[in-house]
């Protein structure tokens, strides 16, 4: 059976949005078996000796499956769409199609993102005018390169629901509490039929069951 390492605790400054998710949504929608380690960060568990033999930047999530260890959300959905036979396609064109966008999530997307966060947790007396003016603008930039993409289509990759949209959905889901997206109909439209599926509300229940909290705190 596979084993998900992944929070299970709540940050102190409140939920934030952890990665493990994507995984477990991928578990979900695969319907492989698995069960959830949740790690204590709180109390340095990721810092521990033994988390460090299996995640190599002490991070989470992690999957064991039977023994093998796979680290990055990226990698560990790619992983679970191969071994499930679902969520990617079978011809190595498909599949290739899939790579691509799980790596337009995490490499271009992500990191956009991502600053806007650092520069909240880090820039509080709103110092960096520069930078606060032009994050938000290269972001625009990637999403209007993903609202041509979504013309006339309801799925990132594929024709069909693959993993590359967990990946994406699980990026954009970090800015939900902005109006970034409120420019880009074919975005928020994505956005919406990507957690509008049984196999999220499903992870979603489950990851506020492992924090003690309610879904609608973290939805």
């Amino acid at each position: 059976m596979i084993t998900l390492y992944g929070f299970g605790r709540i940050f102190p400054e409140g939920v934030g949005e952890t990665k493990d998710l994507r995984a477990q949504w991928a578990l979900e929608e695969t319907g492989l078996p698995y069960r959830v380690h949740a790690l204590d960060h709180t109390a340095g568990e990721l810092d521990s000796d033994a988390y460090g033999r299996i995640s190599p930047f002490r991070q989470a999530p992690v999957i064991d499956d039977d023994g093998f260890i796979v680290s990055e959300s990226a990698a560990i959905v790619l992983y679970l769409a191969e071994k499930a036979g679902k969520l990617i396609p079978s011809d190595f064109e498909g599949r290739t199609r899939v790579v691509q966008w799980c790596f337009a999530a995490v490499g271009s997307v992500e990191p956009t993102l991502t600053c806007l966060d650092l520069i909240e947790i880090f820039d509080s007396d709103k110092a960096a005018h520069t930078l606060r003016a032009e994050v938000p603008k290269l972001a625009g930039r990637w999403f209007g390169h993903l609202e041509r993409r979504l013309e006339d289509r309801e799925w990132i990759a594929c024709a069909d629901f693959t993993v590359a949209d967990i990946m994406m959905a699980g990026v954009l889901r970090t800015i939900r509490k902005t109006d970034l997206m409120k420019p880009f109909p074919r975005i928020k439209a994505y956005y919406e039929r990507c957690f509008a599926r049984p196999a999220w509300e499903r992870t979603l229940g489950l990851y506020a069951e492992r924090l003690g909290v309610s879904a609608g705190d973290i939805r």
